[in-house]
């Protein structure tokens, strides 16, 4: 069974606010850099740069960052795969800079750690703020959000789906129960 969170309209509106959020909480974007977790968090940092520069009528910095090699569930794996790495790109030094996390979904909090340590790892932010476009709960590290598109209370076997048009060509967030 698949219940429909967020259709594109609503994903739209989410980021708009978002956006205004991130420009009335740091009082501008001058110092700000918006990194979008790999995959789909690059995308939704891209749009919310596009936004606030529409808003602000100037340019946000951007980058991209693979927590691939900071996940704690590698040595899970069995040792003869390697592991997919993609890059990380931001071209921009982060030292003394306020750095906004951008993922699709927060759950575990775990991403968000493996991304914390990958930024950290490239310089030294003033700040680091968070931002997701669904936080669905059950946090196994104490990790919390400064900007949520929506909370959606949901089970732990359920899956939050988000597609995006930029990877999916079609867009929304829905609930999956893989029970029914």
């Amino acid at each position: 069974m698949t219940k429909e969170l967020m259709d594109e309209q609503a994903v739209r509106r989410a980021l708009t606010r978002i956006a205004h959020e991130i420009i009335e909480r740091n009082k501008g974007v001058e110092e700000c850099v918006l990194v979008g977790i790999k995959t789909r968090g690059v995308y939704l940092a891209q749009r919310l740069a596009e936004r606030i520069e529409s808003i602000e009528g100037s340019p946000v910095k951007t980058g991209e960052i693979d927590i691939t090699l900071y996940r704690d569930d590698l040595t899970h794996k069995r040792h003869d795969e390697e592991p997919e790495v993609h890059g990380t790109e931001i071209k921009t030094d982060v030292t003394d800079r306020k750095v906004i996390l951008v993922d699709d979904v927060l759950y575990t909090g775990r991403t968000v750690r493996a991304a914390l340590d990958a930024v950290v790892d490239l310089g030294r932010p003033a700040q680091i703020q968070l931002a997701v476009l669904v936080d669905r709960g059950h946090r196994e590290l104490p990790i919390r959000p400064d900007y949520v598109g929506k909370n959606v209370p949901t089970a732990k076997s359920e899956i939050v789906e988000v597609k995006l048009q930029e990877s999916d060509r079609e867009e929304g967030v829905s609930i999956l129960n893989p029970r029914s």
